[in-house]
């Protein structure tokens, strides 16, 4: 077990021990320590895009650790990309041949109103064992684990073979420009470790780690615009096409369609793992699924469960519908977008396309409005290297504990490397009950007790990724 008096008297860092089987790991309380204290400084500085948007202040923040930490101060580079920037620290590697290791994670974070929250988003609170605030969970909290995780590599003397470049964009939650730009620079590495996010779960009653799941692929982000208009008129005299009828009529064969649902190599390997973890119906739908996706019961279970669903293929749902411009006057224009999470391997023009066909009406005009904002990519391959890993790094932590290769949503910065056919790989070491997992919502926070067993997951899966 994990010494628990070795931790407790870093009283900086106050701790909550929930229930967890820990192996017996040589503690590291300095980096423990400057993770949270780190995050602390990091939370208060609010990076939100738009007026007083303080990312430059942290990345001001995080390039002053990482010198005070060891890193020379012409290896970090803090490079502007339209109204953001991002920043790099490289860390040389003694085998000049060998492609870059990339540790990747992003500085902003969404808006958060301090009217909607019991405490104040961008005031960090440390209470009952969990710190609070806006980026506790997505992102700031993975940012500083990573920095004195690499902080504490260089203590104990650790030189890696491979360069590891430590890479923080800017405006993940918004434009994602500066992500893009830090792929293009970095677009000879050879593999991308994004912590981003919380990928451990943490069992609602027991506080127990229930598994990890790591991510290889992510849906394409993509927003289309549906626009019917027409002459309209006097509300006294109807006309036949209704311009609000008639998208209301393509919405409800959007609403009723369903994409071709479909695999890959891992959401397969997801399915067959959670399935040994899922009791009852849906556990027997996971299993079916991943042995034949075209088997007719198991799609209808899964797609009936909304976790579940967006796991099995492309999913567009109306999100925003505006039209009309008088009571009293038939509508001139009416206009829905559809957000569409499209499964790897699609292009946003295909979806577009099928989507054109399930609306069957060419009154109904369809726009792709999200160009330039999201890439469509390949899953990343099954890398024998990284999924032994990031294996060794959860069972070092957490003897036995299932390890499932997941795919993602959408979207992350992982996607532009991808688009340069660089293995790209999302591991959070954070674990959180499904319940508490706020990010983007109200009163985000994450258990401080997450933070020592991240630090060793990422002082075991950093140099064996650089080696």
């Amino acid at each position: 077990m994990r010494k628990v008096v070795a931790l407790l008297a870093v009283t900086a860092l106050p701790v909550l021990l929930p229930p967890m089987a820990l192996a017996d790991v040589m503690p590291h309380p300095q980096a423990d320590a400057q993770a949270l204290d780190l995050a602390e400084k990091a939370i208060a500085l609010r990076s939100v895009a738009g007026p007083d948007n303080r990312t430059a202040d942290v990345a001001k923040l995080f390039s002053k650790a990482l010198v005070a930490g060891g890193f020379s101060k012409k290896d970090i580079q803090i490079v502007p990309v339209g109204k953001t920037m991002y920043m790099t620290a490289t860390w040389h590697g003694t085998d000049p041949s060998l492609k870059p290791l990339v540790v990747l994670g992003h500085m902003d974070v969404v808006e958060a109103k301090p009217a909607d929250w019991k405490r104040d988003p961008f005031t960090p609170v440390v209470e009952n064992g969990y710190l609070f605030g806006r980026g506790a969970t997505d992102m700031k909290l993975d940012d500083t684990l990573a920095i004195a995780s690499l902080i504490e590599l260089r203590r104990e003397g650790y030189k890696p073979k491979r360069t590891i470049i430590l890479a923080f964009s800017g405006d993940e939650e918004t434009d994602m420009h500066s992500g893009a730009a830090l792929a293009d620079k970095l677009s000879d590495a050879g593999m991308v470790l994004n912590v981003d996010g919380a990928d451990g779960v943490l069992n609602e009653q027991t506080g127990k780690p229930e598994y990890f799941a790591w991510a290889a692929a992510e849906k394409t982000y993509a927003d289309y615009e549906l626009t019917v208009t027409n002459p309209g008129g006097h509300s006294s005299e109807p006309r036949p096409d209704n311009a609000i009828a008639e998208l209301s009529a393509a919405l409800s064969r959007i609403q009723k369609y369903q994409f071709r649902p479909e695999e890959n190599d891992i959401t397969r390997a997801y399915f067959e793992g959670a399935a040994k973890l899922e009791p009852g119906r849906l556990g027997t739908a996971m299993k079916a699924f991943a042995a034949n996706p075209a088997d007719r019961k198991a799609i209808a279970t899964l797609s009936a469960d909304p976790s579940m669903v967006g796991k099995i293929g492309t999913t567009c749902v109306a999100t925003m519908v505006n039209g009309g411009h008088a009571l009293n006057a038939l509508p001139q224009r009416a206009t829905a977008n559809i957000n569409c999470r499209i499964f790897p391997g699609h292009s946003k023009a295909d979806i577009m396309a099928e989507l054109q066909k399930v609306i069957a009406d060419p009154n109904v005009q369809v726009r792709d409005v999200s160009v330039g904002s999201s890439v469509a990519t390949d899953a990343s391959p099954m890398d024998k290297g990284f999924v032994d890993a990031v294996n060794k790094a959860i069972h070092g932590v957490y003897p036995g504990l299932p390890v499932i290769p997941s795919m993602e949503a959408g979207a992350s910065d992982n996607m532009w490397f991808r688009a340069h056919n660089v293995p790209s790989y999302e591991a959070s070491p954070l674990f959180i009950k499904p319940s508490e997992n706020f990010m983007h919502g109200l009163n985000e926070r994450t258990p401080v007790a997450a933070i020592a067993p991240g630090v060793d997951f990422l002082l075991s899966i950093i140099p064996d990724l650089s080696n």
